[in-house]
């Protein structure tokens, strides 16, 4: 009779089991959009820059030797680097989660129990030996090894070890983005220092001209031929152009701070090439198609890969809805006293037991955790679509702005050739007082307001290229 209990009990579990997991939500199905336009401004050209190397990319060897020191001592990066160590020792904790966990024991203990009740009064008149009663403490020594082992009949543990690795590899990834931000944000600092050098330079040429316009017209001034406020306009002149000289030079010590934070170190001088800035060409750039994007850019494979991660956590949380299986075992020995514990088989112990048991009631905890994990993997696809679409508008973007700032270049050229032509010009007709001096200062201030102009459109040039060169996925290989 009890055994039909115990079956009908069993039954009825089985029966409860399966109807829970008929309970179990679906999974909200929706496939992220991977396409990109075909071309970038229609050419079909597959070359593509991001296959070159930085090494190569680069041919300012100042450059190149601040770059290999920033990819060595830059702390953001090592930082990235112990995330991705944290990541792969996750994979081998999901790993272990398969296998049995197999420990063992060494136990002594010591009980007494009351004379008057069950145990006491069996354990009284109990003899472990002929004429040798159960000794009162009872001592109790244990050496075991126990095992426990969760059957992974659904693939929740190996759903969560491929999760695990997902996130690794897109830690690497993580780490691969970060690597070509800093190279390219090393190379946009070192020419905005170069820029500042040769604008320096066109500031303090712009000083020696004004100086000796200011001489000028002060023998002008005692010759009668001008008043004391032309002297004070170009005297005003002069020292508005030694202030800039000072603002440069401390925006030059930003710069090179800047550049000596990336490289890990503390503030010194940043070598380099200060001349013929104006003639360095940038490199030349080829963007390839867009769908190239998707296996050359860092972040668009992090973000993929998250998904995926996504996607088998939320297998994972399903899994949660079935009954799990556990076994368990145990060998070893137990005695009242060291010297029985080598007495077999009288003190040996030993258990085997497995254990089906799934939710019934009150699964809110785990419906939550379904609905969080379901979010989760929307919010994952959102994100690998929002992902290659700024990828593409990134380059589409570097794209026309290198073709604008080229023809900007030539324009500003011809300005500033014209510009300082002018300026011997107005110095000439200012001393036969065929122009006056506000003519003469004027010139000379659009003169230099041009030439620092076209610095700063060289520099734009240059780090236009460099943006590209990381917004194709180069620098990390």
């Amino acid at each position: 009779m009890n055994r039909q209990k115990i079956y009908r009990y069993l039954c009825w579990l089985s029966i409860g089991l399966v109807f829970a997991r008929c309970k179990v939500p679906s999974i909200t199905q929706q496939t992220e959009n991977r396409m990109v336009p075909g071309t970038y401004a229609g050419s079909s050209d597959t070359s593509n820059s991001s296959m070159v190397t930085w090494q190569n990319f680069f041919t300012d060897t100042y450059l190149r030797d601040l770059i290999d020191t920033a990819l060595k001592n830059n702390q953001e990066l090592n930082i990235t680097l112990q995330e991705v160590e944290i990541a792969r020792n996750d994979v081998g904790f999901r790993e272990g989660a398969l296998l049995p966990a197999v420990g063992a024991k060494l136990g002594v203990g010591v009980e007494k129990v009351g004379r008057y009740t069950s145990q006491g009064a069996g354990d009284a008149s109990t003899e472990i030996t002929p004429g040798r009663e159960v000794p009162d403490p009872l001592m109790d020594y244990t050496a075991a090894a126990y095992a426990h082992w969760e059957v992974d009949i659904w693939n929740k543990l190996h759903s969560a070890k491929k999760a695990a690795v997902s996130r690794y590899l897109a830690t690497v990834e993580g780490k691969n983005f970060v690597l070509t931000n800093l190279i390219a944000e090393v190379a946009n600092s070192y020419y905005e220092l170069l820029a500042l050098d040769n604008q320096l330079a066109i500031v303090q040429q712009t000083i020696a001209l004004q100086k000796n316009a200011l001489d000028i017209v002060k023998v002008q001034k005692e010759a009668a031929r001008t008043t004391e406020l032309a002297v004070q306009k170009f005297q005003a002149e002069v020292l508005s152009s030694q202030s800039k000289e000072f603002e440069i030079r401390q925006q030059i010590k930003e710069t090179e701070n800047k550049i000596n934070f990336l490289l890990g170190r503390y503030p010194q001088e940043i070598p380099r090439d200060k001349s013929n800035f104006l003639t360095v060409i940038p490199a030349a750039v080829r963007s390839g198609v867009p769908s190239q994007l998707l296996a050359n850019r860092p972040d668009i494979k992090q973000a993929e890969l998250d998904l995926m991660a996504a996607k088998l956590d939320v297998k994972v949380a399903r899994a949660e809805f079935y009954p799990s299986f556990d076994i368990s075992a145990a060998f070893g020995f137990q005695a009242f006293k060291p010297s029985y514990l080598v007495k077999f088989p009288e003190s040996m112990l030993y258990s085997l037991a497995g254990d089906l048991a799934g939710p019934l009631i009150n699964k809110k905890g785990i419906k939550a955790e379904f609905s969080n994990a379901n979010a989760r993997q929307l919010q994952a696809m959102y994100n690998y679509e929002r992902t290659i679409l700024n990828a593409y508008l990134e380059v589409s973007t570097q794209l026309s702005r290198i073709d604008n700032l080229g023809k900007s270049y030539d324009l500003k050229t011809k300005q500033v050739d014209a510009l300082t032509q002018s300026i011997d010009i107005s110095n000439d007709l200012f001393k036969s007082a065929r122009a006056d001096y506000f003519e003469v200062l004027m010139t000379q201030r659009d003169a230099l307001e041009s030439k620092l102009e076209l610095i700063e459109t060289k520099k734009e040039q240059l780090n236009a290229v460099t943006n590209i060169y990381r917004d194709l996925g180069g620098g990390w290989k």
